[in-house]
């Protein structure tokens, strides 16, 4: 997976609410401060899962409708079977974070987790949440090992222009800044200003996400009791095992 994952607006479905009760004045609710929830997913696995979704379900429903013999009933397995894994595996999974907890959508579980109960949330060679002497991997956020090393390079060039700048400052006066290559509004100073929001440009997209996920741990307001809750997603398991079973008995007749 080449470049952009990207972050998905932080403004969808509110999860945590500053004053509960709009009657009451403010400060009487939660004293814990709310923010709406922030909804992080790979975008390109969310559009090639859409993609490959579309082509099982026209495939198998094509087989189901003008198929003979047992080709009807093998297409009914192949989609019971299938859609189910591919919409886990790419559209399913993403990160959700608000003031009290975290919520981790992986394709076949989903993990709730109190930020007082997060223990650590690091990136290595995958994303990786503890919790209850408990390890749970983060599907949401793949971690791409080009990004890391694209991003290394370029901190590298800055550095070096950082360093042949200070050597012309150095060498003509203290007070002359040469414009570096590039245009003004750029660069300042050989240092490339990211744009608002945008986080650190030479880090993973992955990297990026996960020092934001640390920040709102960090923001978090009154703990909230509890473990981390771990929930199975039936929806997938259920029919996918019914239709490897069925499509199983069908190509062995």
């Amino acid at each position: 997976m080449s470049d952009p994952q990207q972050q998905n607006s932080p403004d969808q479905e509110p999860f945590g609410r500053e004053n509960p009760d709009p009657a009451a004045p403010a400060g009487t609710g939660s004293a814990a401060p709310g923010f709406a929830d922030q909804v992080f997913r790979s975008v390109p696995s969310v559009v090639a899962g859409s993609v490959l979704l579309l082509l099982v379900g026209w495939l198998c429903v094509d087989a189901m409708v003008v198929g003979r013999g047992r080709a009807p009933l093998e297409g009914a397995a192949a989609l019971l079977l299938l859609a189910p894994l591919l919409g886990a595996f790419t559209v399913w999974p993403c990160v959700r974070a608000n003031a009290e907890r975290l919520v981790v959508r992986n394709p076949f579980r989903t993990i709730t987790v109190p930020w007082v109960q997060v223990e650590s949330l690091q990136a290595a060679l995958s994303v990786e949440l503890r919790s209850g002497g408990q390890k749970y991997q983060i599907w949401a956020l793949p971690v791409s090992l080009r990004q890391r090393k694209r991003g290394n390079r370029r901190a590298m060039r800055e550095l070096a222009d950082q360093g042949s700048t200070g050597s012309r400052r150095g060498r003509f006066g203290a007070g002359a800044d040469y414009p570096p290559p590039g245009g003004a509004g750029l660069r300042t100073r050989g240092a490339v200003v990211p744009a608002p929001g945008s986080g650190n440009p030479n880090r993973a997209w992955a990297d990026n996400v996960v020092d934001q996920l640390n920040e709102l741990r960090e923001q978090a307001g009154a703990p909230v009791a509890g473990a981390a809750a771990v929930r199975w997603s039936w929806w997938v398991v259920a029919p996918a095992v019914v239709g490897a079973i069925g499509l199983v008995i069908l190509l062995a007749a």
